[in-house]
């Protein structure tokens, strides 16, 4: 008679590493886990803040995994050279394509399917929509850059797309990849305690979220907003709403120029003016956070 599997069997998914490692004190990787794939020069940034909170333990409990791959290691010479000087002149080092691309295939091979992205300042802005795409799909492989960056030929050769956090440079993508990590593991079920958070936040619907308050009632003078106080949820949303579109049009106009051309209905698309804005901010014209 066949002995029956144990429980894990079938569940448990396969990590490709060049070293050994002490697989006692690894975090199980479920076969349906969502997987995020990172390839760095400095694995040991890693998990980092991801494995602290909410993200830290839904990875120690399997709800997702976290694999580092050092791109150091696919360097093919007794120096383990990782770059080069710049072709045409110029500061700094450039990543290698025959290294990257070594990297990049043994991440792809270990788990296909999944998109690559490179962190990088000129990339396209990283969006909480793309953030959503990634938490339905079966997780990502992320390069994170260093010197100058990454040869463009590696790039095109493996259709790796560019992603940024934001018009600034950091000294690596690594904590860029973070940043697109979290982004996304909160979206997954049950990191989350309350799935109607991720509703309601900013960007969700294309806005700015609304302020939010909490006791004691009365701070330094500062008083909550009645309408919050009134227990009448209709108009709480109300305001909520019409506090979400003016902090929205203030800070963010380009959000708020996509989000009005985006409506169906004209008048829900027009530009807010300071009767709305005045509603918004419980009274007061164009009333601003301070």
């Amino acid at each position: 008679m066949r002995t029956p599997p144990a429980r894990s069997h079938g569940r448990l998914a396969p990590r490709v590493s060049l070293t050994p490692r002490s697989l006692m004190d690894e975090p199980p990787a479920l076969a349906a886990a969502w997987r995020a794939t990172v390839l760095t020069l400095f694995p040991g940034l890693f998990p980092g803040p991801l494995g602290e909170s909410l993200t830290g333990k839904a990875l120690s409990e399997g709800v997702w995994s976290l694999e580092t791959m050092d791109i150091r290691a696919f360097a093919r010479d007794k120096h383990r050279s990782v770059d080069g000087p710049p072709a045409g002149g110029g500061p700094g080092m450039v990543m290698r394509p025959d290294v990257v691309a070594a990297a990049l295939d043994a991440a792809t091979a270990a788990g296909p399917g999944r998109p690559v992205l490179y962190l990088s300042p000129r990339g396209r802005p990283f969006r909480q929509e793309q953030a959503r795409r990634l938490a339905e799909g079966p997780g990502v492989v992320l390069l994170c850059g260093r010197f100058e960056g990454v040869d463009e030929r590696v790039l095109e050769a493996r259709g790796v797309a560019e992603v940024s956090i934001g018009d600034f440079v950091l000294t690596g993508g690594e904590i860029p990849a973070m940043a697109v990590i979290d982004a996304v593991v909160r979206l997954l079920p049950g990191v989350l305690g309350n799935a109607a958070s991720t509703e309601e936040e900013s960007f969700s619907a294309g806005l700015l979220e609304a302020p939010h308050y909490t006791k004691p009632q009365l701070w330094e003078g500062r008083a909550i907003p009645e309408i919050l106080l009134s227990g009448h949820h209709a108009r709480i949303a109300e305001w909520r709403r019409a506090r979400s579109e003016a902090l929205t049009q203030e800070r963010r106009p380009d959000l708020w120029r996509a989000h009005a051309e985006g409506h169906a209905d004209p008048v829900e698309g027009r530009e807010l003016s300071d009767a709305p804005i005045s509603a918004a901010t419980g009274g007061q014209t164009k009333d601003r956070d301070r």
